[in-house]
């Protein structure tokens, strides 16, 4: 019985409140007629509006750009990524982080409540025996009331705020799912790179044994000798700096994915296909979804907010409070309401002086809102330089592999007449062994090449904010 009397002496207190709010409405309405030209004094800057082409919605939704290379592996790598990457569990804490302050700046706009009980004794000196205990229960219920809008403008900068670092947090996974891809691609050209030095070292000593047997038949010189035998220790140099790079690729591949870097990780030795190019026409509306251009539009959003907020601040402020107690000297009767004594008193604090503090917030408000503005315009133009980089790469490395196959077609045939003039005796091993050197650099070249397209196809998706 005693907590829903305690639950009936809130419920008055919150009911003697509300009663209240119509007639102090009606009087602070006068007051915001009156304050709409202070408002316009401070020179308050236009509302923020986003674009409407940018739809924050639009931003969460999946991107499907992995898939595009038909590649499990990658995949799978991917998830295994998003999964345990330790980066990303803390830009996913600074996001949750982000939304608990955005959902703790609303609360300014409710009523908050109190409720205290205590309980004295007193009495008089040595040998007294009159003595008198007293128990005493209040509530209290104070509400500010948003007059100028300066609670709402602080619950719209956090909330602006926490989309800003949550469109960050899927600009992370963007990021990281393309670093995953990139380092896998890298492991796999760096084990096509290792097995075509192990077949031109084999190739090497093959010739290495053919040329000693010839020398040592008097049929060629010690030169031809010495000069294969220092091709072979070249391409043990480039097979110990490869299997190195390899290891290190995939060390840099298992930290993106949690893993412990031991260079374990089982990765194919052939790379996926590449995807179509984009078509012509993409609109260029397509990159206000790129989740960074509108963690940026969301931070003008927030700075126009804080800047509206620092000019009300220097408004006076309104608010509403009510309590009602009672005392009594004995616990029994301490909650009767018709000992209850109720008091409803409303509030108006105006700045007088603050040596200029206000007046500096504002300064510095206004600072950083053109600053968010200028920072929203350099990503704009990053994003746009990252689309005709990525596009004329793709043109550039096109080109690129079409005239390293001519070359690595040429070389190979070269090679070949070469090495049947050597057999012939027409022409000396050095010249051969050019030749031969020649068309394995142009192998190689081609493999850089293919991956060098596939990551600048990753980036392409990155710079677009995914899939087109």
């Amino acid at each position: 019985m005693r907590v829903n009397q305690l639950i009936t002496l809130m419920s008055m207190v919150l009911l003697t409140v509300s009663c209240a709010t119509n007639t102090a409405k009606q009087n602070s309405q006068k007051a915001a007629d009156a304050a709409n030209e202070a408002v316009a004094d401070l020179n308050a800057p236009d509302t923020w509006t986003a674009p409407d082409l940018i739809k924050y919605e639009d931003v969460q939704a999946p991107t499907k750009w992995i898939e595009s290379f038909n590649d499990p592996v990658m995949l799978k790598l991917i998830k295994e990524g998003k999964a345990n990457n330790l980066d990303l569990k803390i830009t996913a804490a600074n996001m949750d982080i982000a939304w608990l302050l955005a959902d703790q700046s609303s609360a300014a706009l409710k009523p908050t409540a109190d409720l205290s009980l205590g309980a004295s004794q007193s009495g008089g000196g040595e040998g007294s025996s009159s003595s008198r205990g007293q128990f005493d229960v209040s509530a209290n219920v104070s509400w500010e009331l948003d007059v100028w809008g300066r609670l709402q403008a602080g619950v719209d900068a956090a909330t602006a705020t926490a989309q800003s670092v949550e469109a960050d947090y899927i600009f992370a996974q963007q990021s990281l799912s393309a670093s995953i891809a990139n380092s896998y691609l890298q492991v796999i050209e760096t084990k096509l790179q290792t097995d075509l030095a192990k077949k031109n070292q084999d190739l090497l000593k093959e010739t290495l044994r053919i040329t000693q047997v010839r020398y040592d038949n008097g049929m060629t010189s010690l030169q031809d000798v010495a000069v294969n035998k220092s091709n072979l220790a070249v391409v043990k140099e480039q097979l110990i700096t490869l299997e190195g790079s390899q290891r290190d690729a995939l060390r840099a591949l298992e930290v993106l994915l949690g893993r412990y870097p031991n260079a374990s990780a089982d990765i194919p030795d052939v790379l996926p296909d590449l995807p179509s190019p984009p078509p012509a026409g993409i609109p260029s509306e397509i990159l206000e979804r790129r989740p960074d251009v509108v963690s940026a539009e969301r931070s003008v959003a927030q700075a126009y907010n804080a800047t509206h907020q620092a000019k009300t601040a220097r408004l006076p402020q309104f608010a509403l409070t009510g309590s009602l107690s009672n005392a009594s000297t004995s616990l029994s009767d301490v909650l009767n309401p018709t000992n209850l004594l109720w008091q409803l008193a409303s509030n108006i604090v105006t700045p007088l002086f603050d040596g200029g503090r206000r007046k500096i917030d504002v300064e510095i408000a206004t600072v950083e809102q053109k600053q968010a503005v200028s920072n929203y315009a350099q990503t704009a133009l990053t994003a746009f330089s990252e689309i005709e980089v990525g596009l004329d790469q793709g043109g550039i490395l096109t080109q690129r592999e079409t005239a390293l196959t001519e070359v690595l077609t040429h070389s190979d045939k070269a090679y070949r007449i070469a090495d049947l003039r050597y057999q012939e005796g027409e022409i000396n091993l050095l010249d051969t062994l050019q030749l031969q050197q020649q068309a394995i650099a142009a192998k190689s070249n081609l493999i850089a090449i293919k991956r060098l397209q596939l990551e600048q196809r990753i980036n392409l998706y990155l710079a677009l904010g995914g899939s087109w």
